[in-house]
């Protein structure tokens, strides 16, 4: 899907919740990473009880995006681009600035236990989190040379573990 459809589709969602939308813009961060940026008169319904909301409304969008995406395995290329396509939808959609205070708050954990893998030179584990704040912490770490980053456990249960590798 472009940019202006995905624009389309968000804007027609978000005011299906009777929730006046003032402004919306997308920007492109990376190759496959879309920000969608939308500024609403009232956000408590969607980042009430830590982002409920908001989380479904990516969801939404995410696998509407995807039934509208023709699959690459169907162009006549291997599955296993196709696999790199659906998990390359790097979409991110954010009210009022709510994600983007959520990315900082979860980088700003991840800096503070890494030095403290660091300090202690050895494993550091970090409270339960979801898919998407794990992948948050994996890409914060990822050019560290003396940590790495592993996922670990099941479920509601699963945690990022940063291990101390060797010194700088």
């Amino acid at each position: 899907m472009e940019k202006e459809e995905i624009k389309n589709l968000i804007k027609d969602l978000v005011e299906k919740t009777t929730v006046k939308l003032n402004d919306i813009s997308v920007t492109e961060d990376g190759t496959q990473n879309i920000w969608v940026s939308v500024e609403v008169n009232e956000p408590h319904f969607f980042v009430g009880r830590d982002g409920e909301g908001l989380q479904a409304l990516n969801h939404i969008v995410r696998r509407i995006i995807e039934t509208k995406t023709p699959r690459m395995s169907d162009l006549g290329e291997s599955p296993r681009s196709d696999m790199r396509q659906q998990q390359g939808l790097g979409l991110l959609i954010d009210i009022n600035g709510f994600q983007k205070k959520h990315i900082e708050n979860i980088r700003a954990v991840a800096h503070m236990m890494s030095e403290r893998a660091r300090y202690f030179k050895s494993n550091i584990e970090v409270d339960p989190m979801s898919a998407f704040e794990r992948r948050i912490i994996h890409e914060f770490l990822s050019d560290a040379i003396d940590l790495k980053t592993e996922s670990v456990g099941t479920g509601y249960a699963r945690r990022v573990v940063i291990k101390y590798v060797g010194t700088i």
